[in-house]
C-alpha cells in the first residue's frame, strides 16, 4: 500500500510540474524542485521526455545537481552530462564522495574527462583518478576513498579528541580502520565500541580483527553477496599487499543489488538495464534491432526443422494444428529452470561442486512433468481427434522435450557463464531455440514414422 501511495504522489507531482511547464510557470517549478529531495528530482527527470527534462535540469538548484546526477540511471545521466561544460561539471561534483564522482564522470570521453579534472584542485584530482583506476564493476570501482584511519597504539581519548578536531566524519561511517605505519589493515573499531571504552585504554586492546576484507579487484556482485551474508553496514577494501585503499558502504551495495535485478529482467528481453524510457526513437530502434536480428536467426533455425517435414504436414492437417504445443511447453518448462539457475549463479549458490547434482535433479523434474503432461495432452488429443496413434506421438514428444528442457535449463546458463557470456542475456533465447528444435524434430519425426 505504501508503494502504491508513493507512486500516486509521484504521478501527481509529475502532472503538476508538466502543467506548470506548459503554462510557462518556471519560477513556480523552481520552487517545487527546491522542496524536493535529490532522489525525487532524479525520478522526476527520468519520467520526463527529453525536452521537458532539459528545462527541469536548468531549474534545479546547482548545489544539488551532483547528488541528482548520482541518483540518475546511467543513460539519463549521460545525456545530461553531455550538455554540461567541464567547469560546471567540476563544480557540481565538488564535495561528493569519490565513488559517486566516478559514476558521474566515467562515461565521458577521455579528452572531456581530462578537461574536467583540470578544473579541480590537486587533492580532488588525485582522489578521482584513484577511484577511476579500477574497473567499473569491481570493488575498486564502487569503493569510496573517504574513510578515517587510526593507529592501534593510541588511547580511546586520543581518538575521540582527533575526531572532535576533524569536526565531520565521512557519510555512513560506522567504524574506524586501524592501520600500521605502512597503511596495512590490522583491525577496525566500531564507533559504538569507541564511545563506551575507558579513555585510557589503547585501541589495539579493544579493536576487532578485520573482517574478511574485500580485495580491490573483487567483482561487485560478489561484494553484494558478502554484504548479504555478513550483514555488513560497511567493509574495508584492500589491495594485494593488504594495504587499505577504500571502503564500501551498504548504500553502494543496495545500488548493485537493484542494478543486477534490473539487468536480469531487461536482459531477458535483450535490452540494456540502463536504457532511458524516453530515449530518442532512432537510438531505441538501433539498440533493439540487434537483438531482434539474433532472434530471427533462432526462429529461422526452428522453421527449418518444420520445412524438413513439409510432406508430413501436407498429408495431415491435425499435425500442423498440434505442432506448436510441444515446443511451447518445453520453452515454458525450460525457462523456469533457466530463471532458477541464473539466480543461483548470481548469488553464488551454483559452482563446479554441485552442478552435476543440480543437472540430475532438474532432469528428474523434467521427466516427472514430462510423464504427467504427456498423459494429459495425449489423452486430450485422443478424445479430441479420435486418433490413438496421434495421441501417443504427441505424448512421446512432450515427455522427451520436457526432459531435454530440464537438462538444457541447467546446462545452457552454466556453459554461457564459463564462456563469460551473460546467461540473463542469452540464456532464455538459447533455451527456447533448443526446445523448439527438439520439440518439432521429435514430434514431426514420430509423425513421419508412424502416420504418413
Amino acid at each position: 500500500m505504501a508503494d502504491v501511495f508513493e507512486q500516486d504522489q509521484t504521478h501527481q507531482t509529475l502532472q503538476q510540474v508538466n502543467q506548470a511547464l506548459e503554462r510557462g510557470m518556471f519560477v513556480h517549478v523552481r520552487r517545487m524542485l527546491q522542496d524536493m529531495e535529490p532522489e525525487d528530482i532524479a525520478h522526476l527527470l527520468e519520467a520526463s521526455p527529453p525536452k521537458e527534462r532539459q528545462v527541469l535540469w536548468q531549474l534545479t538548484d546547482p548545489e544539488e545537481q551532483g547528488e541528482i546526477l548520482d541518483e540518475l540511471s546511467e543513460d539519463v545521466k549521460d545525456g545530461i552530462v553531455a550538455l554540461m561544460d567541464p567547469e560546471k561539471l567540476a563544480a557540481v561534483t565538488e564535495g561528493m564522495e569519490s565513488d559517486d564522482v566516478a559514476y558521474v564522470l566515467r562515461s565521458l570521453p577521455d579528452r572531456r574527462f581530462q578537461e574536467v579534472l583540470a578544473q579541480m584542485d590537486a587533492a580532488d584530482r588525485h582522489r578521482i583518478e584513484q577511484a577511476m583506476a579500477y574497473p567499473e564493476e569491481s570493488a575498486g570501482g564502487i569503493m569510496s576513498t573517504d574513510f578515517v584511519t587510526i593507529r592501534g597504539d593510541v588511547t580511546a581519548d586520543v581518538v575521540l579528541r582527533y575526531l572532535r578536531m576533524k569536526g565531520e566524519l565521512p557519510e555512513a561511517t560506522d567504524a574506524l580502520y586501524v592501520v600500521d605505519e605502512n597503511n596495512v589493515l590490522i583491525g577496525h573499531l566500531s564507533l559504538a565500541t569507541l564511545i563506551t571504552t575507558q579513555p585510557d585504554v589503547e585501541i589495539q586492546n579493544v579493536m576487532d580483527d578485520p573482517d574478511e576484507a574485500i580485495k580491490v579487484d573483487m567483482d561487485d556482485s560478489e561484494v553484494a553477496n558478502l554484504f548479504e551474508r555478513r550483514n555488513w553496514l560497511s567493509a574495508p577494501v584492500v589491495d594485494a599487499s593488504n594495504q587499505l585503499v577504500g571502503r564500501i558502504t551498504i548504500d553502494d551495495v543496495v545500488d548493485i543489488i537493484r542494478e543486477d535485478a534490473e539487468h536480469s529482467m531487461m536482459s531477458m528481453a535483450g535490452m540494456d538495464d540502463d536504457e532511458d524510457t524516453f530515449a530518442p526513437v532512432m537510438k531505441s530502434a538501433r539498440r533493439r534491432s540487434i537483438w531482434l536480428g539474433v532472434n530471427v536467426l533462432a526462429a529461422l533455425a526452428a522453421a527449418s526443422v518444420s520445412n524438413m517435414f513439409e510432406d508430413t504436414l501436407d498429408k495431415m492437417a491435425a499435425i500442423a494444428v498440434l505442432m506448436t504445443i510441444v515446443p511451447s511447453m518445453g520453452g515454458v518448462a525450460g525457462n523456469q529452470t533457466v530463471a532458477l539457475v541464473i539466480r543461483g549463479l548470481a548469488v553464488g549458490h551454483i559452482g563446479d561442486s554441485n552442478t552435476r547434482w543440480l543437472l540430475s535433479k532438474e532432469a528428474r523434474v523434467g521427466l516427472i512433468n514430462g510423464i504427467l503432461w504427456a498423459c494429459i495432452i495425449g489423452g486430450v488429443v485422443v478424445l479430441w481427434k479420435g486418433n490413438l496413434v496421434l495421441g501417443g506421438i504427441i505424448a512421446g514428444a512432450m515427455m522427451t522435450n520436457l526432459l531435454i528442457a530440464g537438462i538444457a535449463g541447467v546446462g545452457v546458463p552454466v556453459i554461457l557463464k564459463k564462456f563469460n557470456i551473460d546467461p540473463a542475456l542469452a540464456g532464455g533465447m538459447a533455451l527456447t531455440t533448443i526446445t523448439d528444435i527438439v520439440g518439432l524434430s521429435v514430434f514431426l519425426g514420430l509423425a513421419t514414422l508412424f502416420i504418413t
